[in-house]
This record gives structure tokens, C-alpha cells and sequence, in this order.
């Protein structure tokens, strides 16, 4: 919702360079203050790859899918991320895809279907195609990031948030410069929405989003997707106005059938062995 709020005055490269250069000044700062250390060599790789694939990429998606797609069909996209961590942590981790996670992800998916359907959101224009594909690509990015961080040598936590702002940040800027220029203050609504962006869902979220992954696993992470797409489907409607059409509201509790299948042990665990 805040990102649509942004794109009101700014363009998708500039939102995206914004929010991650505020994110990374606000963590490096946090960083000095705790006397965090810096990190060791062997953690470089996995920082360089999280910093591609939590920030800049899915920054530059989200923002430029958002110029055609409602903020409550990303918010629905952003539940496929726990769907695309599972086979990917299988291969690439230590999570792996048991036959009930397999069901819960082909059970999602079919949500996946009926949501990037041709009628899902009234209209059936390809720039509109093009911005559910973005926001489902970012929803994959985050993916890969998460198993990335997870795979990470030791690290303190906030050290590596703030480098890997810092990896987004120095890829974005100047795709900045070069796609749009030096940006111009575009009044205060959108610009505070860019200030916001970068302190909270950038910098206090990545934080929280690397410490909670490296203690308790990339899948457990996941779970907040639950949620995500329920509010988004709030804040889009109530604050924003935007219509909530059939076939989201019939994507949405396959999406959420998928994950609860998939993670029904994760959740156990969660709630009853305390």
C-alpha cells in the first residue's frame, strides 16, 4: 500500500533506490552504535546474493508492478514465497519437501492459476500481465534470499541487514541515475511514504526478517505470509479504494490452503509444543 502511495510522485527505480539507501544509512548507524563487527570474508557471497535477491530486484519489481496491478494482488503474491522457499530449501538447504509440503505447494499453485488468470483483476492487458508476473517475481526473490541467509556462515544479525541494504543500494542507485534521473522533492504525501518505506518495512523489517531466519529457519519465516496477503487486502480496499474481484477471493483460500498443508508441522510446533 505505501509503495502505490510512493509511485504517486516517484518513479519504480527511484522508490526502490530510496527506500534501500535510507534502509542501509538507518542500519549501518544502528550497526556503529552497537559496535556490530564487520563481516568475515566467507559470509561476502551469501551477503552479495541476499543483498540481489531480498532488495535490489524484487525492490525494482514490486514498485514497477505496481504501476499496474492493485497493492492487494501483491500482497496475494507475496503468500507464494513460503511455495517457493520449500523446493528450494530442499535442494539448496536443510528444509526438506516432504510429500505434504509437495501437496501443499501444487495446491497453492492452482491458487497461482486462477490468480494470473485473464480475468483476474477485470482487465487483460499485457502491461497488466506483465505486473503479476513482476509481482509473483519478486515473491520468488525473496525465496532464494531467504535460503541464502539461512545458509550464511555465523554472522550478527544486523550486520549482515545492513550490508545486504548496502549491496541493494549500491546496485539500484545508479540504475537510478540512468533510468530517472536525480529525484525532485514531489510533495509530501508520497515522499513521506518513501521515508517510511526506507526506517520501516526496509530497515527495522530486514533486521528482524535475518535474525528470526538465522535462528529458527527460512520456512518458519515464512509463515508471516499467512498474513500478508490479509492485510493487504484490507489496507488496498479500505484506504485505497481498490476492488477486490472474484477470482482473487477464490485464489486466496487455495494460496492459504497450499501453505497451511505444506507447513502444518511448522505450525504444530508453533502453537502446541511450546
Amino acid at each position: 500500500m505505501v509503495i502505490s502511495i510512493a509511485l504517486e510522485g516517484y518513479g519504480p527505480v527511484t522508490v526502490a533506490c530510496a527506500r534501500t539507501t535510507l534502509g542501509a544509512v538507518s542500519l549501518l548507524i544502528w550497526m556503529k552504535l552497537r559496535k556490530a563487527p564487520l563481516p568475515r570474508r566467507e559470509a561476502l557471497p551469501f551477503i552479495l546474493g541476499s543483498g540481489v535477491f531480498s532488495t535490489a530486484v524484487p525492490f525494482i519489481l514490486l514498485s514497477w508492478g505496481l504501476q499496474y496491478v492493485p497493492s492487494s494482488f501483491a500482497g496475494v503474491a507475496m503468500a507464494f514465497v513460503p511455495l517457493f522457499v520449500l523446493p528450494i530449501a530442499h535442494f539448496f538447504s536443510d528444509e526438506a519437501l516432504t510429500k505434504r509440503r509437495t501437496i501443499g505447494v501444487a495446491v497453492g499453485f492452482l491458487g497461482a492459476f486462477i490468480l494470473v488468470g485473464p480475468g483476474a483483476l477485470g482487465v487483460g492487458d499485457w502491461l497488466t500481465t506483465l505486473g503479476q508476473i513482476a509481482s509473483l517475481g519478486a515473491a520468488l526473490c525473496y525465496a532464494v534470499s531467504s535460503v541464502q541467509t539461512r545458509n550464511c556462515p555465523p554472522i550478527d544479525p544486523i550486520t549482515m541487514s545492513a550490508f545486504v541494504l548496502v549491496v541493494g543500494s549500491v546496485a539500484l542507485v545508479p540504475a537510478m541515475l540512468i533510468l530517472e534521473g536525480v529525484p525532485s522533492w514531489q510533495g509530501v504525501r508520497p515522499s513521506i511514504a518513501i521515508i517510511a518505506l526506507g526506517l520501516f518495512p526496509t530497515a527495522f523489517a530486514t533486521a528482524l526478517r535475518v535474525l528470526i531466519i538465522r535462528s529458527a529457519g527460512s520456512v518458519f519465516m515464512t509463515l508471516v505470509n499467512y498474513q500478508v496477503p490479509v492485510w493487504a487486502l484490507v489496507f488496498g480496499s479500505v484506504f485505497l479504494g481498490e476492488s477486490l474481484p472474484y477470482s482473487m477471493l477464490f485464489a486466496l483460500p487455495l494460496v492459504l490452503a497450499g501453505l497451511f498443508i505444506s507447513q502444518f508441522g511448522a505450525l504444530q510446533r508453533l502453537f502446541f509444543n511450546q
